[in-house]
């Protein structure tokens, strides 16, 4: 009954037609800062810059930081995107802050700083393939983030399902539905397939404002943990939008993560986000035959794939979504498998990877192939995930099921300072077998899917065309 109430509630939101509304935070690019974003479906009625006053209590928002507004026009359809940046922000402060232009501001929203350095408790939510329609998650994330559950959002693509259905409407709807969350804590996302318009990207690019150069790959430091995210549709999608930025992406991965290896003394772990996954055990999907996405994993003809950077600097924890559904897989390196000892993440020889694309949308739920050797736990629940970061040596990993109410499964990821992952020096290694997962399928309109097929003739695929 609580959980209809919610879905109704969202159902009948609405918002001033020409004020501010869909307003998120994300990271700044400083330690202390942090970026607000917003939309209005109507040009502003004065003539006063955007703007974003805010202060450490509601009846005294003294401090002001001036932003920049683009036209975003989407088949005919204008809106007017914000963003402006809080810097210099007292660690671990409650702030409460407005944004809009003179004389048309918005409500009052509130977030919490982060604490300075990289001695203190995180907590990040984690999920993917959260759409407007079917949602099941996002009145427990809610109501999480109320209790203060969480710090922080990952949301690892497709969002909405999608930004730019109807002109955008959908996107909206999206935002303003999930804006008593976002605009409490960070939203950092990353995109999807589903983010692709036919524009590359460009409702994403619009919407979002992310740390770095780029919306698509970037990365951040906090707590004990560098952040890195990546886009995968870069692979999905060279066929439409070429190659030159899976090259650009790769470069700047490897020194991203060549400096934050350096690193390790201060923030020695290393927290990847993607959508798509390198391994995976679904049936509903030619991303899993033989149990992997190869394409991602170790590239296509002159491409460089993503998962040997990750071994090269040690990846500690990825997190993928694209499969809607839950799966862990134990630490694995090329297809080689390591779950020897009581707790195989401890001093781990190799990454460990989590699909979280069970946070509901309009589609069934994925179901399952044959049982991946890789793969520890398996769930098709509506869900989400909680990571923990403690210290400089534990992290925890919970799955949240909001079907049944709890964590359906945990594990702590410990390690030693100084310990790094030699995968390739390990003898107790499990290879995983060279069959085909299921038969894969592509529609005969999918150009992209059937080149792809005809190219690679994969000896361990079976592809036919439905």
């Amino acid at each position: 009954m609580i959980l209809r109430v919610c879905i109704l509630a969202f159902a009948v939101l609405t918002v001033a037609a020409d004020g501010p509304e869909q307003v998120h935070l994300s990271l700044g690019s400083t330690e202390g800062s942090m970026v607000v974003s917003w939309v209005t479906l109507k040009p502003p009625t004065s003539n006063g810059l955007p703007q974003v006053t805010y202060g450490r209590t509601a009846a005294a928002l003294i401090q002001v930081a001036y932003g920049k507004m683009d036209d975003f026009n989407y088949n005919g359809v204008i809106r007017y995107m914000y963003q402006a940046e809080m810097v210099n922000l007292l660690p671990n402060e409650t702030y409460y802050y407005s944004v809009g232009v003179m004389g048309q501001m918005s409500k009052t929203y509130q977030f919490k700083s982060f604490p300075k350095g990289n001695d203190f408790l995180l907590r990040v939510c984690v999920f993917g393939d959260l759409g407007y329609i079917n949602g099941t998650s996002l009145p427990y994330l809610i109501d999480a983030a109320e209790k203060g559950q969480f710090d922080m959002v990952l949301h690892i693509g497709d969002i909405a399902y999608d930004l730019h259905t109807d002109n955008g409407q959908r996107g909206d709807l999206y935002m303003n539905q999930i804006e008593s969350l976002i605009s409490k804590v960070p939203y950092m996302v990353i995109a999807g397939n589903h983010e692709d318009d036919g524009r590359n990207f460009s409702h994403y690019n619009y919407r979002f404002n992310m740390p770095g150069d780029t919306n698509h790959f970037y990365s951040f430091d906090l707590a004990s943990v560098h952040f890195v995210g990546v886009s995968t549709e870069f692979y999905g999608y060279f066929y439409e939008y070429g190659q030159d930025s899976v090259f650009t992406q790769y470069n700047w991965l490897h020194d991203d993560l060549a400096k934050a290896n350096a690193n390790r003394k201060e923030r020695p772990w290393i927290v990847g986000f993607q959508h798509r996954p390198f391994y995976c055990s679904n049936d509903n999907s030619e991303e899993c035959a033989v149990f992997e996405n190869r394409l991602v994993r170790t590239g296509y003809e002159e491409m460089p794939g993503l998962e040997g950077i990750y071994i090269e600097y040690g990846l500690d924890l990825g997190f993928w979504g694209h499969e809607h559904s839950y799966e862990r897989f134990w630490p694995v390196s090329n297809r080689t498998v390591f779950k020897d000892g009581a707790n195989p993440y401890a001093n781990a020889h190799a990454p460990a990877y989590v699909i979280s694309g069970s946070a509901g949308c309009h589609t069934p739920k994925a179901s399952f192939g044959p049982p991946n050797p890789a793969s520890a736990v398996r769930s098709d629940d509506f869900g989400y995930s909680i990571l923990t970061v403690h210290n400089t040596t534990h992290l925890q990993m919970q799955q949240i099921s909001v079907e049944q109410g709890k964590a359906i499964d945990e594990i702590w990821l410990v390690k030693d300072h100084g310990h790094k992952q030699k995968p390739k020096e390990q003898s107790n290694g499990i290879a995983l077998p060279e069959v085909p997962a299921y038969t894969a399928k592509c529609s005969r309109w999918d150009k992209r899917c059937r080149y792809e097929a005809s190219k690679r003739r994969m000896a361990r695929s079976i592809v036919r065309f439905a």
